[in-house]
């Protein structure tokens, strides 16, 4: 039987502050937002706005052009989309193909995959970009979101590949004595087990992308395909001083990913707890 005892009082006392402590930031951001221009230089950052306003979130969007910040959130989220759709559609396909067909061919190609896992990415921008020049991928979010996924399919293959060997295979053997063919095996069978790494590849990767600087920088550059990281660099460097605006841009950049975190959680935590229940 439980019992509420003094130790318990503590660890929930800790626990709080500890909570409190992670949220301070998230204060600061919002508080700082929220405040006028004289406000945000003349009052300490801790102190709550006295006449909150939210002329900063509407002078982001107006000053330099609204569009700016606009295509830049678009072009972001068609990119991380894109990048995500495709490493859980390649991803699970290659570690599935891996994982099942067990032979001295696929052990070698999944250990060479995990090189890439090893091996920074920074190394092999040049060939990549002289590749994607070739095809003509520059320039383009669906360009951008095909070397996305080139660059993490690694990442995509391990994580797949490492929850994939807890499906038991009972569950595809059945399926086959039914009749049904190794595509329809996968996809209705083992992908559906596969939820709780999806979800966690789904966060993994749509962070890294979503987030992502240098890249953009590299293979956007000079096109109007601008990311929302890109877009939100010339804006600080433009602002200065002006830290409301500032915050106001990073609470626009923060909201979208954080939304895909909420929604994409519970399968997150199953993802790295490996949540599958035979």
């Amino acid at each position: 039987m439980f019992r509420y005892s003094k130790w318990t009082l503590l660890r929930e006392v800790l626990l709080w502050v500890a909570a409190l402590i992670m949220l301070l930031p998230f204060y600061l951001l919002i508080n700082t937002a929220l405040k006028t221009s004289a406000d945000a230089l003349a009052t300490p950052a801790f102190q709550p706005a006295t006449n909150p306003t939210f002329n900063s979130f509407i002078d982001v969007f107006q000053s330099g052009g609204s569009a700016t910040l606009l295509l830049g959130l678009f072009n972001s989220a068609v990119i991380t989309a894109g990048a995500v759709i495709g490493l859980i559609v390649f991803g699970s396909a290659c570690a599935y193909v891996l994982t099942r067909r067990l032979s001295r061919v696929s052990t070698v190609v999944y250990y060479m995959v995990l090189v890439g896992i090893v091996v920074p990415a920074q190394l092999g921008l040049v060939p990549l970009y002289i590749g994607a020049r070739a095809i003509g991928l520059l320039g383009s979010p669906f360009g951008m979101a095909v070397v996305y996924t080139a660059m993490l399919m690694p990442l995509a293959v391990f994580l797949y590949g490492g929850f994939m060997r807890a499906v038991p295979v009972e569950y595809e053997e059945s399926a086959t004595i039914d009749g049904a063919s190794p595509l329809r095996t996968y996809v209705q069978i083992v992908f559906p087990l596969l939820a709780p790494a999806t979800g966690t590849i789904s966060i993994m990767t749509g962070l890294i992308v979503w987030n992502d600087f240098f890249t953009p920088l590299i293979f956007l550059n000079g096109s109007s395909a601008a990311t929302l990281p890109v877009v939100v660099y010339s804006y600080v460097t433009g602002l200065v001083t002006q830290w409301n605006n500032i915050f106001a841009i990073l609470i626009v950049a923060l909201v979208p990913i954080t939304v895909l975190f909420l929604i994409m959680q519970k399968r997150f935590i199953q993802g790295f707890t490996g949540g599958l229940k035979s």
